[in-house]
């Protein structure tokens, strides 16, 4: 059985959950990082020495796989277990998939997260108002593209729900839970159309429709 490490309300959790589930996958959550703890733990330092969330254990003996980051382990799981319906096997399309993972977590993440931990997880005396600003400057020129991107396309590679359309949806996920009374955001109707087709899918239960924490 696929084992996983890490909280919920982690958003890169919530991508390896998502994924798991749209892969029909039986798995074992184990709750890790934030106030859950373990990740300073010499046993969870073995399977991810950074001390972040998500690791994951997959397979047995010497076919055991274990992994960290969690695009990684995104596109891990639908190479193994997808048939090329999530990890594209035509080499355009696969590293198109790649491109926009990479550009959720290098880009659109490292400057949406700010806004979000300042309005989700930092009590209201305690916020910076310059960070919460900045974040939104950048973040939202960034969903703008994506708009774009989604006006000529159903899903993030075309017809087709793909491995691009998990950490791209869990990113939605949270700016569009950002807390409404703090920060109105734009129309994104693209985005908007797109990611309610992705909540409705049966894998993305208990992930897409999670208040943020």
């Amino acid at each position: 059985m696929l084992k996983i490490w890490g909280r919920i309300s982690s958003i890169n959790v919530r991508k390896v959950v998502w994924c798991a589930q749209e892969l029909g996958l039986s798995f074992q959550r184990t709750e890790a990082g934030g106030k859950f703890g373990v990740v300073q733990t010499d046993e969870y330092r073995a399977l991810n020495p950074n001390a972040l969330v998500p690791a994951i254990e997959d397979g047995e003996g010497a076919q055991k796989m274990l992994l960290w980051e969690s695009n990684v382990i995104v596109r891990y799981l639908c190479a193994k277990y997808s048939s090329g319906n999530l990890y594209p096997t035509e080499l355009v399309q696969r590293f198109d998939a790649e491109r926009w993972m990479d550009w959720q977590q290098t880009t659109l993440n490292r400057v949406s997260g700010p806004a979000f931990l300042q309005l989700v997880r930092t009590p209201a005396d305690k916020r910076d108002a310059a960070v919460i600003a900045n974040s939104i400057t950048a973040t939202e020129p960034l969903f703008a593209l994506l708009d774009a991107h989604l006006a000529k396309n159903e899903y993030m590679l075309g017809e087709r729900f793909s491995m691009a359309d998990i950490p791209l949806g869990c990113e939605a996920h949270r700016w569009f839970g950002l807390p409404a009374t703090d920060y109105t955001r734009p129309s994104w109707p693209n985005v908007e159309r797109w990611f309610g087709q992705l909540r409705t899918r049966s894998g993305a239960l208990g992930v897409l429709d999670l208040t943020l924490e």
